[in-house]
């Protein structure tokens, strides 16, 4: 019964260790390229974003638009919406996939610390009751950001536009 058992515990334990042999396989070369790089480092701003508004940015940014169900080889110029309840953004791609401007508006997100210190120092009474984040992107000229905002102290109301450094405009 003894040489029975041995015999079954050698056997198992060799099949084991033939299962840890991994053949090697060569794979082909893929290449990775970031298209709309640029688009992605001058949205960056470096504080907390609203995580809906991240997302839907970075879906813009790797949109590939020959892929698409729109796509076909006659045009030059692709304008694809993008939408979620925060907002929306409107892009537009040239045939390669090249992300060329954007027009994006959001409303009700979590505004930037410089945004907030200097609403809070101009106007301390007040509370932010709404707010609507504009960006206006190009290839050329980079993203350009503004903030409107609506405050209210009591029953006075108060509207008032703000570039992402918090500066009034």
């Amino acid at each position: 019964m003894k040489k029975i058992l041995f015999g079954l515990l050698a056997f198992g334990l060799t099949t084991q260790a033939f299962s840890q042999i991994i053949p090697t396989v060569e794979l082909s070369e893929v290449t990775v390229y970031a298209t709309n790089y640029k688009y992605l480092n001058d949205i960056n701003t470096g504080e907390l974003a609203s995580i809906p508004v991240k997302l839907l940015q970075e879906k813009v940014a790797t949109y590939d638009i020959k892929s698409s169900e729109y796509y076909q080889d006659d045009y030059d110029l692709y304008n694809i919406t993008f939408f979620i309840p925060e907002g929306k953004i409107l892009a537009a791609y040239d045939g390669e996939g090249k992300l060329l401007r954007t027009t994006e508006k959001f409303k009700d997100i979590n505004l930037p610390t410089s945004v907030k210190e200097s609403v809070l120092e101009r106007f301390p009474e007040w509370t932010i009751t709404k707010d609507i984040y504009l960006v206006s992107f190009t290839d050329a000229h980079g993203a350009k950001k503004t903030y409107k905002l609506k405050l209210q102290n009591g029953d006075k109301t108060l509207r008032v536009k703000l570039d992402e450094k918090g500066q009034f405009l």
